[in-house]
């Protein structure tokens, strides 16, 4: 019989905030972690030494959001800003210092954007890659879509075009939104104006989500919401929705909410046959949930709760595959590692810019997730200085990006089955799980992923 005092504890846990978390991403090479709180404090971390790489204040309030593009950091706070901000690539030991974690630099600031913070909704980042555009030296010129809530009306939704910050859709959908997810154009798009047909995924405060989908696509902007139509509708919570998730197949959503519920959308379903196909709801035994996020194959999920734990789940059939316990309050954040981590330029879609863009019941706490124990014994407490208790400090601070020889394919291979918890205590907890593209997770057993 199992007990929640046997679950595994995390492989890390990283202490550069001094406020609760509020954002949370994982780089596409798996190299850095960004983490971000309440107070507007950003700080990078590196996956290999867990040591802080950059820490700066980037916003004079909480932060929403924060992404890696290129070369680039995209962050998005709760002072309506959203900025882009130049990545460092010289070993921090080289750079100016920080005074949330000395010897660390602050980034320099490339651009900004006015946005509208009030409904505590983040920005969602459609990269693009433009082939009608040069290269800028050996690097290409990077372009993206980026989709937020309306400047004057935050219950209408914009599209932005980066870095050249046109708007290119406005004042999409109505209703007070809590999330949004900006998708290309479907699979198959192959000319320019077909490649205009974008999707977005919004939920709102009604605890409804809708699918939006711009028809109108002969015309490469649009006003008031003009040649935008609602695909489908569902209201599967009773109380908000506080935050959504994507599949990276972009074939399910997932949303979670203040109330004990999960849904869970079928981004493929037809529609105009059976709705009810679209939404399933689940419902679990644990109220108020803040955080989902998908691991990179689609079939598991993560749902950060308000008592603090992490609750894993087969996204076929919402058997429960195992509970983390580490924070002491509500997980706000989550991001999974890449199961397959390559170039960022994966993430890309060549679409063309100048035409308006790209385009059951909860099994039981008892149960727990094996650990990686390969990884590491114990965890290991990093400060904001970098200092760690179980491993070597001596870690070298060169910029990981280039250290290829310093990790074995092996711990490469660990290190992508790494899931990243924030909590409003301020810890960022590192948790080394099984491989589930290797295992069955779907309707059946847990299989030797569970430790009974």
């Amino acid at each position: 019989m199992s007990s929640l005092a046997s679950a595994p504890p995390p492989l890390h846990i990283i202490r550069s905030h001094n406020s609760p978390i509020s954002a949370l991403f994982v780089s596409g090479d798996n190299e850095r972690i960004y983490s971000g709180d309440i107070s507007g404090l950003v700080v990078i971390t590196s996956t290999r030494t867990l040591r802080p790489l950059a820490s700066w204040k980037a916003h004079k309030d909480g932060l929403l959001g924060v992404e890696e593009w290129g070369k680039h950091v995209i962050t998005h706070g709760r002072d309506n800003k959203l900025h882009v901000w130049n990545r460092p690539s010289q070993p921090s030991t080289v750079m100016g210092g920080s005074a949330s974690a000395p010897g660390t630099p602050e980034l320099e600031l490339g651009y900004s954007l006015d946005v509208n913070a009030l409904n505590f909704c983040r920005f969602s980042l459609l990269p693009l890659a433009d082939a009608t555009r040069p290269s800028v030296g050996s690097e290409p010129r990077r372009m993206a879509l980026i989709a937020v809530p309306n400047l004057v009306e935050s219950s209408l939704a914009d599209i932005w075009t980066l870095p050249s910050m046109e708007r290119i859709h406005a004042a999409i959908g109505k209703g007070i939104i809590m999330s949004l997810h900006l998708l290309p154009a479907r699979p198959g798009s192959a000319n320019r104006v077909a490649n205009r047909a974008l999707s977005l995924i919004a939920s709102y405060e009604n605890g409804s989500v809708k699918l939006w989908r711009y028809r109108d696509v002969e015309k490469e902007r649009s006003i008031e919401g003009v040649g935008w139509e609602c695909v489908w509708s569902l209201k599967l919570h009773v109380e908000s929705v506080m935050a959504t998730a994507v599949s990276s197949d972009r074939s399910i959503a997932i949303s979670v909410s203040a109330d004990h519920l999960v849904g869970r959308y079928d981004l493929g379903a037809d529609p105009d046959s059976n709705l009810e196909s679209v939404g399933t709801v689940h419902r679990t035994k644990h109220p108020g949930n803040g955080a989902v996020a998908f691991h990179d194959g689609g079939r598991v999920c993560a749902v950060g709760g308000w008592d603090g734990r992490v609750r894993l789940f087969s996204t076929k059939s919402f058997k429960s595959l195992g509970t983390l316990i580490c924070h002491k309050a509500a997980v706000q954040a989550l991001a999974f590692a890449s199961a397959c981590p390559v170039s960022a330029r994966r993430r890309c879609y060549r679409v063309p810019v100048g035409s308006g863009g790209g385009g059951g019941s909860d099994g039981g706490e008892g149960r727990r997730v094996i650990p990686d124990t390969r990884t590491t014994a114990g965890t290991s407490d990093v400060d904001a200085s970098g200092s760690s208790a179980g491993q070597d400090g001596d870690g070298d601070s060169e910029d990981d990006d280039d250290d290829d020889d310093e990790m074995t394919s092996e711990e490469k291979a660990r290190r992508s089955r790494w899931l990243v918890s924030g909590g409003k205590d301020g810890r960022v907890a590192v948790w080394g799980l099984m491989d589930f593209n290797a295992r069955s997770v779907g309707g059946g057993g847990g299989g030797d992923m569970m430790d009974d």
